[in-house]
């Protein structure tokens, strides 16, 4: 595994240079698929600041790690969506499929100790619950939203990473592929919610 000492600060920062763009606990209730007018969304966190308290609190080194479990979570929400939403399960549930690629590609790229793994675990649920607080005074059509523009802010702690001095081909490799997958969701979400999309 390459080790870079830059790795913590880049993984911290991300979500507040996210490019622009075109335009926990409870599964949402089931609900008819519709559009939203931009006006009507709710205002986008900086999601990389409202966790980093908890990314911080693991070692640097343990960070990836951490981001997979993340992913993790953000992929079972899609699949929670999908159920709230039948209309859009099937691009739903592509973006959990993504969602899972990435932690599987950063947890093969990125393993930890046993010790870092249960710091991870301890650590989690809390950050995970934090997450989704966010999204639980809206829509599910509004959370898909905002898990769009987390998926735009995520992007970039691949690309922040890949900056922090890695110079192996493969893992660059990886590492821009996750970047995509996760703007594909993106794309893909602002589809369903009539957003312009850039090619």
């Amino acid at each position: 595994m390459e080790r870079t000492a830059p790795l913590g600060v880049a993984l911290i920062e991300v979500g507040h240079q996210a490019p622009a763009t075109d335009s926990p606990d409870s599964t949402p209730e089931r609900a008819t698929a519709r559009h939203c007018p931009m006006a009507d969304r709710p205002e986008v966190p900086q999601f990389g600041a409202l966790l980093r308290e908890h990314i911080q609190s693991v070692p640097p080194e343990a960070q990836p790690a951490f981001l997979s479990g993340l992913e993790r979570s953000a992929a079972q929400r899609y699949r929670d969506w999908a159920l709230a939403l039948p209309d859009w399960a099937d691009v739903l549930g592509d973006c959990a499929r993504r969602e899972d690629e990435i932690a599987d590609v950063i947890s093969r790229r990125f393993p930890v100790s046993s010790e870092h793994q249960a710091q991870i675990d301890a650590i989690l649920p809390a950050a995970v619950a934090l997450y989704y607080d966010v999204f639980e005074p809206y829509s599910p059509e509004d959370q898909v939203y905002l898990q769009s523009e987390a998926e735009i802010q995520g992007s970039q702690a691949w690309v922040r990473l890949a900056d922090a001095g890695i110079t192996d081909p493969d893992t660059l490799a990886d590492l821009a592929r996750c970047t995509e997958l996760e703007l594909e969701s993106s794309r893909a979400v602002k589809r369903l919610l009539g957003d312009q999309v850039a090619a």
